[in-house]
C-alpha cells in the first residue's frame, strides 16, 4: 500500500509541535574554545542543530568543532557580519540561537531565552551581559558600550541596555527578513536597529557573562571596530532617518547664515549700505544649502517610508515562533 504524502497542515502542525532550533556560531581560531562551546549547546539544547560557520581559521577550529558534534560550513570572506548573513541565508529552522565561539557565553541560558520568545511571541531577545568575572571586559569595552547604546536610543527611540551582545535568539521571520549589510563587529548594531525600525516584539534577558578562556585573545580591536560601529549607527542614522539628519544639517547651515547675516543687515538698515559683499554672498550661499539639504530630507524620507513599508511585507511572510 502506498504512503499517503504528508499535507501542508500536517507539516504546519508538526512544526509548530516541535519548532526546529539552531545554534549558530560564527569563529575564527576558536580551537582553545569551540569544543567546550559546542558541547555545552547540544547538553542545554539537546534538540537544536548546532552550525559551527568557519571564517578562514589557522588552527584546529574545524577539527574541534567536528569532533565535539557540530556541522562545520566555511565562509570565505573575512569579518563577522559576512557569516551572519551566510548563516542566516543558509540555515533553515523555526527558532535561531546566533552566540559567540569564544566560551564567554552561558550555554544553561540558552532555553531560557529561547521560551521567552516562544512564550511571548517574540522575534528577538538579547542576552544582556552580567559579568562573571574582572577581566569579561577588556579596558574601555563597558564605557563604550554604555555610550553607543546611548546614541542609538537618543537616535532610534526605545533601545536596549546591551546593544552590542554577541548572544541572542531570533524567530524565522526576523532572520529571514533581515538584511544583514554590515561585514564585520558592527553587524549586532545592525540586528538592533533592524528590530527597532519595524517595530519587532523584542525583549532583554540578563545572562551571566565570563572572561575568555587563558591563552585566547579577542578578535575585537577596541578603536577601529568601535569607530566603525559608530560609523554604521550614523549610516543608519541618515538611511532611516533621513528628515531628521538632513535637517539637523540643514538647521546648522542656517544657523550659519542667520550669523554672517545680522551685522549686514544691521548695516544696512543703518546706512543703506551692503559693504561687504562677498559675506553676503556666502550667507546667501549657506541658506540656500539649508533650504537644499531640507528639501533633501522630505525626499529620502517618502522614499525611506516606502522601503519600510516594503521591509514589513518581507517580514511578515513567516509566521511567528511556536512553542510546543
Amino acid at each position: 500500500m502506498a504512503r499517503r504524502p504528508t499535507t501542508a497542515r500536517e507539516i504546519s502542525a508538526r512544526d509548530a509541535a516541535s519548532p526546529r532550533v539552531a545554534v549558530l556560531v560564527p569563529c575564527f581560531n576558536e580551537e582553545a574554545a569551540i569544543g567546550e562551546v559546542v558541547a555545552d549547546f547540544r547538553k542545554a539544547l539537546p534538540g537544536a542543530t548546532v552550525y559551527v560557520y568557519d571564517n578562514n581559521s589557522t588552527d584546529r577550529t574545524i577539527a574541534f568543532a567536528r569532533k565535539a558534534g557540530a556541522v562545520v560550513r566555511h565562509e570565505p570572506h573575512q569579518g563577522k557580519g559576512h557569516v551572519v548573513r551566510r548563516m542566516f541565508a543558509d540555515v533553515d529552522a523555526d527558532i535561531y540561537v546566533l552566540v559567540d565561539g569564544d566560551a564567554t557565553y552561558d550555554a544553561p541560558s540558552a532555553p531560557k531565552l529561547v521560551a521567552k520568545l516562544v512564550a511571548e511571541n517574540l522575534d528577538m531577545v538579547v542576552a544582556a551581559r552580567v559579568d562573571r568575572d574582572q577581566a569579561a571586559y577588556r579596558r574601555g569595552h563597558r564605557f563604550g558600550n554604555r555610550l553607543l547604546t546611548d546614541f542609538v536610543a537618543r537616535i532610534f527611540g526605545r533601545s536596549f541596555t546591551d546593544i552590542l551582545s554577541g548572544y541572542r535568539v531570533f524567530s524565522r521571520r526576523f532572520v529571514k527578513s533581515f538584511p544583514a549589510l554590515s561585514t564585520g563587529f558592527e553587524i549586532e548594531t545592525e540586528l538592533t536597529i533592524h528590530a527597532l525600525e519595524l517595530d519587532m516584539p523584542v525583549a532583554e534577558a540578563k545572562a551571566p557573562y565570563f572572561a575568555r578562556p587563558e591563552g585566547t585573545a579577542s578578535k575585537l580591536n577596541t578603536w577601529r571596530d568601535g569607530l566603525r560601529i559608530l560609523w554604521t549607527i550614523g549610516r543608519l542614522f541618515r538611511n532611516e532617518r533621513p528628515l531628521q539628519f538632513f535637517g539637523t544639517i540643514g538647521l546648522g547651515l542656517a544657523l550659519v547664515a542667520v550669523v554672517l547675516a545680522v551685522p549686514i543687515v544691521r548695516t544696512y538698515l543703518a546706512t543703506g549700505l551692503v559693504p561687504r559683499l562677498p559675506t553676503a554672498v556666502l550667507a546667501t550661499g549657506f541658506m540656500l544649502l539649508a533650504f537644499l539639504s531640507v528639501a533633501s530630507g522630505l525626499v529620502l524620507d517618502t522614499v525611506t517610508r516606502g522601503r519600510r513599508e516594503m521591509k514589513r511585507l518581507a517580514y511578515l511572510v513567516y509566521g511567528a515562533p511556536r512553542g510546543h
